[in-house]
């Protein structure tokens, strides 16, 4: 793979993380419009199993004005093996963009009665009142890539 393929992928994935902060409609991979209920799911597992989370790349924006300080732009691979989890977590904080490059993975979101299969190709627009957690309930790896602004108070903060 050439160097310019990863800084591409990080480019586009970093233009989905701008498009989430505007409305997006309803598309594959989101919750049916009848199955929408605030508090719909309650919290799952609390604690990563089966998967590995490596930081590709940071970009500080505190250099774009006093409103980012402290705030980084990250790009993340998650492989969440089978049986694998990605434990509950909220995004009132820290919108992300998150591209399924492999394989299949199933959210339980708060706001949603039934699990949501997100398929490769897709990507998840986690972002406001959203709390969820992931598992694979497939027979092979699920390759995900995560785009997010995280903020300072998070820095330190090991959920993913």
């Amino acid at each position: 793979m050439s160097r310019r393929s990863p800084l591409a992928a990080m480019a586009a994935l970093g233009l989905l993380a701008v498009a989430s902060l505007h409305a997006i409609p309803a598309a594959a991979g989101d919750c049916p419009a009848d199955q929408i209920a605030a508090g719909a799911t309650a919290p799952g597992a609390t604690a990563p199993e089966g998967v590995t989370d490596d930081v590709l790349a940071v970009i500080d924006l505190s250099p774009k004005g006093k409103a980012w300080e402290g705030h980084m732009f990250r790009m993340r691979k998650l492989v969440v093996q089978p049986g694998g989890v990605v434990p509950w977590h909220e995004h009132s904080a820290r919108p992300a963009n998150i591209l399924i490059a492999e394989g299949s993975i199933t959210e339980y979101r708060s706001s949603c009665k039934v699990p949501i299969e997100h398929v490769a190709g897709e990507v998840a627009v986690e972002f406001g009142d959203l709390a969820h957690w992931w598992k694979n309930n497939g027979s092979v790896a699920a390759v995900l890539y995560s785009a997010d602004i995280l903020p300072p108070e998070m820095h330190d903060d090991r959920t993913m």
